[in-house]
């Protein structure tokens, strides 16, 4: 069974649940949501043909045009125990020209060919041939706690859906898309995502608001090191657990937490006109969202970031590369002395985008009977409002 969005569900985000928590001084867009940048399209699909499998696949398009015009690009790697494909390219030439498929360790593969063979289904000419230049940029983190990575149950025509189903709605939370089986700070994790608005100025010096939005995979992290809002509630909450379990005589190997399978990827998007550089830049204070909510960047944790601005459009390269004499290309880039607030944004919509997954995901039972519980929404708000 393959799900473009999840059922209909009680989980709330994390604004329902904690009206009065600070997360940062500008506004949400109207979703919250990373396609609150205009133009950038996603689609989350779940595949679960049984409970052994609970993986999926997030496509994100950077403009509904992403093979005709690219889009300046930067990538970070906090940690590298992970895999994005096309990131050289993107460090090479500070460019995407692609979609980017977010989805579980075992299925990059996939991810890839979908890309590729979407590309070959819809812009082959009459001779054969396919002059769009494309790196496919494919991200993972790893599922197979609650999911048989065995299965290879990933397709690439779930990737190829994925792109032509992508749209600007919300982006789905939780137990959705590449995040279906993931698990955050020992709780079910999965996609989230959120958005800010900046305010600032155009090139003729009038006022224009700018958009950062975040979307995450996040798969990382230990129950004590949660903290939200700066509140140590991932310890508090694994101090009750234990209790409870002690007093009721339940304490044994089997109640162990799950091992951490690693890793979180953040998708970062903007319509302030940024340059490459100016992007990796942006892509690095996601690290300071991910600490905010308790993200060290393990050895084992894949932590790769990547973001890209839709402010320029940039010609895309055409196979075979014609050989034109050198000429300019004209493009806007924001000021680097006011570029702050972009960080500030960034950083808090990544941190929100994180508790959203958290807050939507929903408790889940997969491979070899595994259980994954949700976090406690009542709880979450007992021990957070009573220390605001």
């Amino acid at each position: 069974m393959s799900t473009g969005a999840p059922l209909e569900s009680k989980r709330r985000r994390i604004r329902q649940v904690l009206p009065n928590l600070y997360l940062g001084k500008w506004p949400t867009g109207r979703l919250n949501s990373l396609t609150d940048v205009p133009g950038v399209l996603v689609y989350t699909q779940s595949v679960r043909p049984d409970s052994d499998v609970n993986t999926g696949v997030t496509a994100i398009l950077p403009r509904k045009d992403w093979h005709e015009h690219s889009s300046f690009a930067g990538v970070f790697r906090f940690n590298g125990c992970g895999e994005m494909t096309g990131a050289h390219w993107i460090n090479e030439a500070g460019v995407l020209s692609s979609p980017i498929i977010i989805t579980a360790t075992s299925s990059v593969g996939e991810g890839y060919r979908g890309v590729t063979e979407y590309c070959y289904r819809n812009f082959r000419k009459p001779d054969g041939e396919v002059d769009v230049f494309m790196l496919p940029v494919v991200a993972e983190t790893y599922d197979g706690y609650l999911s048989d990575p065995a299965r290879f149950a990933v397709t690439p025509q779930h990737v190829m859906d994925g792109i032509e189903k992508a749209s600007a709605d919300a982006v789905q939370e939780g137990n959705t898309g590449g995040g279906t089986g993931m698990i955050c700070h020992g709780w079910k994790g999965g996609t989230g995502s959120s958005s800010r608005l900046v305010q600032g100025l155009n090139q003729d010096g009038k006022e224009v608001t700018f958009t950062v939005g975040a979307l995450v995979q996040a798969n990382y992290g230990s129950k004590d090191s949660l903290r939200i809002g700066g509140i140590p509630v991932g310890w508090i909450l694994k101090n009750e657990q234990d209790a409870d379990e002690i007093a009721e005589g339940q304490r044994d190997g089997s109640m162990r937490e799950p091992r951490k399978d690693g890793s979180i990827i953040i998708i970062l998007a903007t319509n302030a006109p940024l340059v490459p550089i100016q992007l990796q830049r942006l892509a690095r204070r996601a690290a300071v969202g991910l600490s905010k909510v308790g993200g060290y960047g393990h050895n084992s944790s894949g932590d790769i970031f990547l973001a890209f601005s839709t402010g320029n459009k940039i010609s895309s390269q055409i196979l075979p590369t014609p050989k034109p004499q050198v000429a300019p290309e004209s493009a806007q880039m924001i000021g680097n002395s006011s570029i702050d607030s972009l960080f500030v944004a960034a950083a808090d919509a990544v941190e929100e985008a994180i508790y959203n997954a958290l807050f939507m995901a929903e408790t889940t039972t997969g491979f070899k009977g595994r259980t994954i519980e949700a976090i406690d929404l009542d709880k979450v708000k007992r021990i957070v409002e009573k220390r605001l």
